[in-house]
């Protein structure tokens, strides 16, 4: 039974877990090695059992605590080649530490396979992942992304759970205290996706037989937690979904809360 917990999901940082405890992976690790650490413990995970730590993209909030975690474990990145030319460049990652180009069809890790695909933000390469365990389920990782592409929409339909970006709110966001470059690039589609683009893929979700959907990495500016659920939850019951019956909806806190979802 494969275990999924958001360490961390928000602007600040981001890190996910995926494995059954004895190993897993994490996908970025956003957050500082100590506080990384804890989090693994605290849901009954040893870090030095994490086989490899896959890369979205190369900004901040998602690679904060690679460059020492990864290290200190001795532990394999993967990424995309332009993600990996960012992250050895600005270095970013200590030169010990086995870097990895994720192959598009499929990179078997102890007994997971990652599948990434192409998003569209404002990096280098940025991508998102699907990771199938044993027993046959499909996890998606959908975030940083400022539009929905075809590509985007295959990769995640039909997956048993989505971790799904629902960063802000429109009106918030324009009203709000940024700059207006920092909104225009927020709202582009190299940007962040808002709460009625998540809504609308999440319907499409549900119909292709998603049955657990997690929005994350909120804005803690432009966002509430209440809000991004509520937008979804909406669009979902207009489309004739049941919560509960036909699918479970979370939103993931900024930080980890001691509880995983097991699939």
């Amino acid at each position: 039974m494969a275990k999924f917990c958001p360490l961390f999901s928000s602007s600040g940082g981001n890190a996910i877990y995926i494995g059954s405890g004895e190993d897993g992976i994490l996908i970025d690790v956003g957050m500082n090695c100590k506080r990384t650490e804890l989090a693994l413990y605290g849901i009954g995970v040893d870090p030095d059992s994490v086989k490899a730590v896959f890369v979205t993209h190369e900004h901040s909030d998602h690679i904060g605590g690679l460059k020492v975690f990864a290290a200190k474990h001795n532990i394999p990145v993967y990424a995309t080649e332009g993600t990996l030319d960012a992250l050895t460049q600005r270095d970013y990652i200590k030169p010990e530490t086995e870097i990895n180009t994720v192959s598009f069809d499929g990179n078997e890790i102890s007994s997971l396979l990652v599948k990434p695909f192409r998003t569209s933000h404002d990096a280098k390469e940025s991508c998102g992942y699907v990771v199938l365990t044993p027993d046959g389920r499909k996890i998606a990782v959908c975030t940083d992304l400022g539009t929905v592409t075809d590509e985007v929409e295959s990769a995640v339909s039909g997956c048993d759970l989505v971790l799904l970006e629902s960063n802000h709110d429109v009106r918030m966001l324009e009203n709000g205290p940024y700059p207006y470059p920092l909104i225009q690039r927020i709202k582009s589609d190299k940007g962040h996706l808002s709460n009625d683009s998540c809504s609308e893929l999440a319907v499409k979700l549900i119909k292709s037989g998603t049955t657990r959907l997690i929005l994350g990495h909120l804005s803690e500016r432009n966002n509430f937690p209440e809000l991004a659920y509520t937008t979804t939850y909406s669009a979902l019951d207009t489309a004739g979904a049941k919560e509960d019956s036909d699918y479970i909806l979370k939103v993931a806190k900024p930080v980890w809360d001691g509880k995983a979802l097991m699939l």
